[in-house]
């Protein structure tokens, strides 16, 4: 097809997509905002409905909201997705007097900010599902999510992923609540959550150090929590002095140490796992934008974590960004972003940490542990035919609303573009597989030759939590004896399955009530320590 016919196909009215949608396996959300245009910002009022009848049965856009029906405000959320056809939205649930209202959606921990993820830019529409799964799997926090389709304002607007935002919440990101006048002492070490992300001088600081391999590039970070509005002076010469303080000493001559180098500042676990996920997405924005760290309380955990995992559209394929991203081998490292001069610097932290043998060293040997189990090439591959099944009719509707199979829209792909959505599955497929092949072969370390002393920091950590299915417990300067213990409330010993891993330990909640729960912990020498753990269904 001509070029020209291809680009007026595409600035055609929607409304000549129009088609009947009357019903779905899949959850329904039905927006209405009375035909007025949902903007960028700020939010305006709106009512929303989801359906969803369980699993095997049918949902339609007329049935009652059984999931929700009420108030929202929303706007269209996003940089770069918010310019394409299909917006992205963000969705704040809210009472008849227009206040925030947290609610239970699909039965996830109540909050009141969701979002909804539209995939334009993702023609298998699993590419941030699968990091958010990949992620949790490993144990860590990441967006809860649910395929859905939407209709907007009367107008079936295709398939989208329902999921939540990145919050400070029990549920979400578990870290304390740090008010206004916390800006002393203890109270005022955490929580925080904040990013690397397009940035303005007012709601962001910039480093005083530069990345190692880039010495010219300036780096910023985003406040996010608390939010830019809501931070006091405090509280950010706090976070900012407290990531310098992480940064001096990962550039120093002693970096390695595992005292006086990095190793007290950071969850090297949390920084790992965040590195896989993004490497093997070669997650073109998971270094440089949408990279999220967070710090609790110094009681709690005074450690530095990376995460959660976010934004994969421009990921999980070829793209025609530079040559880290447009190969076609399987090849190219992602943390090497600002070898591409991007938008916004990367603070270029993994090229350091990777220059310590014992952290590359974990890294293979977390690699090569995850590769049995959840990276396991069987596994990805049934779970992308799980989800073909599940997508196998709103596909089809999605692409009567948005004719793109076989055009080079949204990020510019590199290589020909299928014209079924079963051809860009076998393509996703077969970039996974070369993608873990060649991860195979150069993932950095030698898991044999491990040995590393543990970060100085007498705190043991028990996370997600709350948890659900499984969690995991970490007492980073012991050894623990023996496996942990689980007590319910009053005080009988709860029998499940545990698993060791690298001084990890992992505990398996699904078959245990919801409730509090105490874990005690023996280390080598007998000290105990007890956790408290909130198990939810």
């Amino acid at each position: 097809m001509n070029h020209r016919i291809l680009l007026a196909l595409l600035l055609l009215p929607t409304s000549l997509f129009c088609q009947t949608f009357t019903e779905s396996n899949l959850p329904i959300v039905v927006i209405n905002t009375e035909g007025v245009p949902i903007p960028d910002e700020p939010k305006i009022p709106g009512t929303m409905k989801i359906i969803d009848n369980g699993q095997g049965q049918l949902n339609h856009p007329d049935d009652p909201g059984n999931i929700y029906d009420g108030g929202i405000g929303i706007e269209i959320r996003g940089s770069y997705s918010a310019s394409l056809p299909q917006k992205p939205y963000a969705i704040e649930t809210r009472d008849a007097q227009q206040n925030e209202l947290d609610v239970s959606l699909f039965g996830w921990p109540e909050e009141s900010d969701y979002v909804l993820l539209a995939n334009y830019n993702d023609k298998v529409f699993m590419r941030n599902v699968l990091a958010f799964y990949l992620s949790n799997e490993m144990g860590h926090y990441a967006s809860r999510t649910r395929f859905c389709e939407v209709v907007v304002n009367g107008q079936y607007n295709g398939i989208y992923v329902f999921g939540e935002k990145i919050k400070r919440d029990k549920g979400r990101v578990n870290i304390a609540k740090l008010d206004p006048d916390e800006i002393l002492g203890e109270p005022l070490t955490g929580g925080y959550i904040f990013k690397c992300d397009y940035w303005t001088t007012s709601d962001s600081w910039q480093s005083p150090y530069h990345p190692i391999d880039h010495p010219d590039f300036n780096v910023r970070f985003v406040y996010y929590v608390p939010k830019p509005e809501d931070i006091v002076a405090q509280q950010k010469s706090y976070i900012k002095d407290y990531v310098s303080a992480y940064e001096k000493a990962l550039y120093s001559d002693k970096f390695d140490d595992p005292d006086l180098g990095y190793r007290p500042y950071v969850n090297t676990n949390s920084f790992i796992d965040y590195f896989i996920v993004n490497e093997l997405a070669r997650n073109n924005d998971g270094f440089k934008k949408s990279y999220y760290f967070f710090k609790d309380r110094d009681g709690i955990d005074k450690r530095i974590n990376s995460g959660p995992v976010w934004d994969f559209d421009w990921a999980w394929k070829n793209i025609d960004e530079c040559p880290i991203f447009a190969a076609t081998d399987g090849s190219g490292w992602a943390y090497k972003v600002n070898d591409c001069w991007p938008d916004n610097n990367s603070p270029g932290w993994q090229v350091r940490l990777l220059q310590d043998t014992a952290y590359a060293n974990e890294t293979r040997c977390r690699w090569d542990y995850l590769r049995q189990d959840v990276l396991n090439t069987d596994s990805l591959h049934v779970w992308i035919d799980n989800n073909v099944a599940l997508l196998q009719d709103a596909q089809a509707r999605h692409y009567l609303r948005w004719p793109i199979l076989g055009l080079n829209v949204g990020t510019p792909v590199i290589g020909p573009i299928p014209t079924t959505w079963e051809g860009e599955i076998a393509d996703f497929k077969h970039w996974i597989d070369l993608r873990l092949a060649w991860l195979d072969a150069n993932i950095p370390g030698n898991c044999w030759t491990t040995s590393v002393s543990a970060p100085t920091t007498e705190y043991p950590i028990i996370f997600p939590n709350p948890a659900s299915d499984y969690c995991f417990v970490e007492w980073p300067n012991h050894l623990i004896s023996s496996l942990p213990v689980l007590f319910n409330i009053n005080g009988d010993r709860v029998v499940i399955p545990s698993q060791i891993n690298s001084g990890t330990v992992k505990l398996i909640l699904d078959g245990i009530p919801q409730g509090f729960y105490l874990v005690k912990l023996t280390d080598n020498v007998g000290e105990i320590q007890w956790l408290k753990i909130s198990v939810i269904r």
